[in-house]
């Protein structure tokens, strides 16, 4: 459903253990907002809901809501080093139309809310 790459993984891992707090996961999910109607949410949690889907890549745990599953069926995690920082990437074959930021998209059947014009 979700792939997580190496590098992706071992980054996750390194701000984990920065956290010292072994109860912390990381919760991937999705809400209405942003300016193509829908925005990614990424974060580290320590509470689940009776409805979340737990995951496993390479002893990292993963956690996704019922409502943002549909969303993320063939996502793609990654992180990338660059000469001015580095960041996670996401790829998302379900996205029909992202925006310049690529942190909002909206897919073939769901337009989500877009956020007022300038907010991404």
């Amino acid at each position: 459903m979700i792939t997580i790459s190496d590098s992706a993984n071992e980054k996750i891992k390194e701000m984990l253990a920065a956290e010292e707090s072994p109860e912390l996961f990381l919760r991937i999910g999705v809400k209405e907002g942003g300016c193509s109607g829908f925005s990614y949410g990424m974060g580290f949690d320590d509470e689940l809901a009776d409805t979340d889907k737990e995951m496993a890549f390479s002893g990292l745990k993963v956690v996704v809501d019922n409502d943002s599953i549909k969303y993320l069926n063939g996502l793609i995690i990654d992180y990338k080093e660059s000469a001015i920082g580095g960041g996670f990437t996401i790829e998302n074959p379900n996205a029909s139309a992202t925006c310049g930021c690529g942190s909002s998209f909206r897919t073939a059947s769901d337009a989500g809310k877009p956020a007022a014009a300038g907010e991404c």
